[in-house]
């Protein structure tokens, strides 16, 4: 409040204090924000330059929402006004851009817009450099607004760079004028295309040339601030030359200043050399002068210290490269890649084999690159790039016999790298006969050959093999014989891999009782797949990012078609024997995506198994094709599936009954949605985090879940629950939190409802969701003597409840034990006299009181019945309780 007081002094030195205290210790949401605002207020109407500068000040110091309401409106009214003094400009312009920061939707955008513009031809170059700031983030949101600036700002700009250093005292920086607002003007310009008027847009050619010749020149000083100053208006240039795109001669100019910095004592003016050149290489123009420096980039790549400088070498190289210079590159980078960083192999690896596909123009070449790549990096090597082998050696007839040789060549090493069995597996599966004529390579010795690898390798690549096995017995039934003896053996017939041991039986019986037809009917070499974006792109450019180089490399205007248009599978021959391993995507379709990290979908239909430690029974999987047999009658009677609004609450005791004692697990499942829980609780307090899981592969539009809770609810439960993203895409899981806690015990259950359209219909279901009394236990040790003492004090009639029931499930005692803990009580042990009976002790922590409980389960095993007594200080709490347990036996 003190501060607040000094705010409204007429001094300056108290006023300032006031400032000063308020912009670092007051937050944004303090109850004194009135008053402050009202302070302010008075100061900026003040018309004192002084008091409206600190004033302009504090609101961009605290900056807040509140302040942005209060003030938007005002200050670019002062930004324009005509007798508003320089400094009190600058402030505000600055201020402005604080608040636009913040809170773009509270500055109004007027017709002060096209005034502000104006500022830019200001004598003072202080408030010029502040609206330019305002104006380059204002323009990135509202480009048409602002188009007059390009104008200006080529003006201002030429006069900068033409003046003589003495123009422009106060703001040359080590001999060189007005740095800061060069670099801020040049970067305006690049908000918007080449201007169209002639004139303007031969006065900036002239500027960046002016700019370019001046990096030429001997430097004024030796001092590091003056070659900082002068390169970073040099590097903004070409930054702006490469973005308008459309001056060869600026263009060229550019590469080769860039390229005399490549071999600069300055480390980071090399890495921005080669950064720059990356951009540069993907423009026509000056592509062909960036292969001119093609020597020094290897250099670079292999004397370089630093790493980050040498992966900005290795991107240039992948930037610069085309088909007449594929190959020196690409042995360079395998050269590279023996001694490269860890961090970067698997990108450099994705680079290879993109290059050596894109500019193959002799495919042995391809096939022998790729097999390289693996055998020095083959643990970078990802399943993309030698499913991509695969594919492009079976559309291409001609390279299928020198494949098959090499692989066999490649396989003859005494340590091999699995992806290359993997390779070798399946490329001798589908064409080992083009080479079995050798006595080199016959059938068995390549069957010999590839089981000695069978025992080093993994699962996955196993199960390739033996589909390779299977494809031998089609392609040699001379050796027929030794292959059923390797998948009738016990190794294989009774492997503890699911996948491995059905894949030895059915191939196994598809030998002995197909005939010859049939076998080479169902084993028949593989279709040519069709012509798709190259999934080895596809993961560079999703490692990446987007806007980098790969993406470039799509603008590139001279680049022939692919060598074999980039393909990627889409479909596999109906056997099973075609798809090489289990886990393969050879489809390159991926799996359908699921936020939040979720697992992807399990074989048994269940979208979220894997997320709970006790997860649910598996659910029984859907029918094939049933994501086409929504209408089928029995679902509309089964499931709350309508127009209506829900009013039924789905299965809802048992569903709701198995929670009781558990926190984890599936709570609703139908053929479009699976939901599913994971909660935690804590005395009074407790969350809980609902996953909607989509099972279809459609959409989901409009998805809204809604918790709803009585009113007498209301009065003793809060729930918070946070907004989800109303689409869920197919296949895709999103999750929810619901933030619990418990004000007063209480009896009933919230509902969450969920509507969502499906494929054009309105769906909405509800079901009860599992937040019991129970859940607020605080589990209580106690001696036989405490228990017993604590009984007798709770004997008022109204104190206990009781119930005899029979047996629901069988009457195991460590099942009754466990469902005792999970529902929140200690078990006693020891306490009560007969050994057979169960006793437990808690608290039920709620906001308001704290309640005690003590139960007792007697079981009969003769007549299997059970006894249920429960003893609280509050009569619904008893009832409430025991309604809950009895469900559980």
């Amino acid at each position: 409040m003190e501060a607040v007081n000094l705010l409204s002094s007429n001094r300056y030195t108290e006023k300032q204090i006031g400032y000063l205290f308020i912009s670092v210790l007051v937050n944004s949401n303090s109850e004194l924000i009135r008053l402050i605002n009202n302070a302010i207020k008075n100061d900026l109407a003040s018309r004192n330059p002084t008091f409206m500068g600190l004033a302009l000040h504090c609101i961009a110091n605290v900056g807040s929402r509140e302040m942005a309401e209060a003030f938007a409106g005002e200050i670019p009214k002062i930004l324009v006004a005509g007798d508003t003094m320089d400094s009190v400009k600058q402030s505000a312009a600055l201020c402005l851009l604080r608040l636009y920061r913040t809170s773009p939707d509270l500055v109004p955008m007027g017709d002060w817009t096209s005034r502000v513009v104006h500022l830019l031809n200001d004598q003072h170059l202080g408030v010029v450099t502040a609206a330019t700031s305002l104006i380059t983030t204002l323009a990135q949101k509202n480009p048409e607004e602002f188009k007059t600036s390009v104008s200006l700002a080529v003006s201002r700009l030429s006069r900068i760079v033409t003046s003589a250093s003495t123009d422009l005292q106060d703001y040359t920086y080590y001999f060189v004028p007005a740095p800061w607002l060069s670099v801020k003007l040049l970067r305006l310009l690049q908000c918007y295309p080449p201007p169209e008027d002639p004139a303007v847009r031969g006065r900036l050619t002239e500027c960046l040339e002016t700019i370019l010749n001046k990096a030429q020149e001997p430097p004024k000083s030796k001092k590091v601030q003056h070659s900082n100053a002068k390169n970073a208006v040099l590097f903004e240039a070409i930054s702006l030359i490469i973005h308008h795109d459309s001056e060869p001669n600026l263009l060229v100019r550019a590469c080769n200043q860039l390229g005399q910095f490549l071999q600069h004592r300055e480390t980071n003016l090399r890495y921005l050399a080669l950064e720059s050149m990356c951009t540069l290489a993907s423009s026509e123009f000056s592509h062909e002068a960036v292969k001119t420096h093609i020597e020094t980039v290897i250099n670079a790549l292999k004397t370089e210290r630093d790493v980050s400088v040498r992966q900005r070498a290795v991107d240039l190289l992948y930037a610069m490269c085309d088909r007449s210079n594929a190959q020196q590159i690409v042995a360079e980078m395998l050269n590279y890649l023996e001694t490269a960083d860890y961090s970067i192999r698997e990108e450099i690896v994705l680079k290879v084999a993109i290059l050596a596909e894109k500019y193959a123009v002799d495919y042995t070449w391809y096939v022998d690159t790729i097999l390289n790549l693996i055998r020095i990096a083959g643990d970078y090597v990802s399943e993309e790039v030698w499913y991509r082998v695969i594919q492009i050696v079976i559309n291409r007839d001609d390279v299928q016999g020198y494949a098959a040789k090499t692989v066999f060549e490649a396989l003859q090493a005494p340590a091999c790298h699995e992806n290359l069995v993997k390779v070798g597996g399946y490329i001798l599966g589908e064409f080992g006969n083009l080479i079995a004529g050798d006595p080199r390579s016959s059938p068995l010795i390549q069957f010999n050959l590839l089981h000695s690898k069978f025992h080093l390798c993994s699962v996955p690549t196993r199960a390739l093999l033996l589909s390779t096995y299977i494809k031998f017995v089609n392609l040699f039934p001379e050796i027929k014989t030794t292959i059923q003896d390797v998948l009738r053996s016990d190794s294989q017939l009774k492997n503890a891999d699911v996948e491995l041991q059905q894949r030895a039986v059915e191939y196994l019986r598809l030998s002995t009782i197909a005939s010859t037809d049939i076998l080479a009917t169902v084993l028949e070499e593989m279709p040519p797949f069709p012509e798709r974006e190259s999934s080895i792109l596809a993961k560079l450019k999703k490692k990446k990012g987007p806007g980098t180089v790969t993406d470039l490399e799509e603008i590139k205007k001279e680049r022939s078609s692919d060598m074999n248009g980039s393909a990627e599978p889409a479909s596999v021959n109906a056997s099973a024997v075609s798809t090489p391993s289990p886990s393969a995507d050879l489809l390159g379709l991926g799996a359908a995506p699921i936020t939040n990290s979720a697992p992807p979908p399990s074989s048994s239909g269940s979208l979220l198994v894997d997320v709970f430690s006790d997860s649910a029974s598996a659910v029984a999987p859907l029918a094939p094709g049933s994501d086409d047999n929504f209408a089928s009658p029995d679902l509309a009677s089964s499931e709350v599936v309508s127009e209506e609004p829900a009013d039924t609450v789905h299965d809802a005791d048992e569903l709701f009954h198995k929670f009781v004692c558990k926190n984890n697990g599936v709570l609703f499942e139908n053929q479009l949605l699976q939901i599913g829980l994971k909660s935690e609780f804590r005395q009074n307090l407790g969350r809980m985090f609902i996953f909607y899981g989509n099972k279809t592969s459609t959409q989901f539009l409009n998805f809204t879940p809604t918790v709803i809770c009585s009113d007498d609810l209301q009065s003793s439960l809060n729930l918070q629950t946070k907004p989800v993203d109303p689409t869920v895409d197919g296949g895709a899981q999103v999750q929810q939190v619901v933030n619990i806690e418990c004000v007063s015990d209480f009896m009933e259950a919230p509902i969450l409802n969920i509507q969502f359209r499906y494929g054009g219909t309105f769906q909405n279901l509800s079901v009860k969701l599992p937040i019991t009394l129970n859940k607020f236990f605080q589990p209580t040790e106690m001696s036989s003597q405490d228990f017993f003492q604590r009984w007798k004090q709770l004997s008022n009639p109204k104190q206990e409840v009781q119930n005899i029931f029979k047996a629901k499930h069988p009457m195991d005692a460590e099942i009754t034990k466990a469902k005792i803990i999970g529902f929140g009580s200690a078990l006693l042990e020891e306490v009560d006299p007969n050994p057979a009976n169960f006793v437990g002790a808690g608290i039920i922590h709620t906001k308001t009181t704290q309640i005690g409980c003590l139960l007792r389960l007697e079981p009969n095993l003769q007549a299997q019945m059970y006894r249920l007594t429960l003893r609280t200080s509050k009569e619904a709490v008893s009832q409430r309780l025991c309604e809950l347990l009895s469900e559980q036996f």
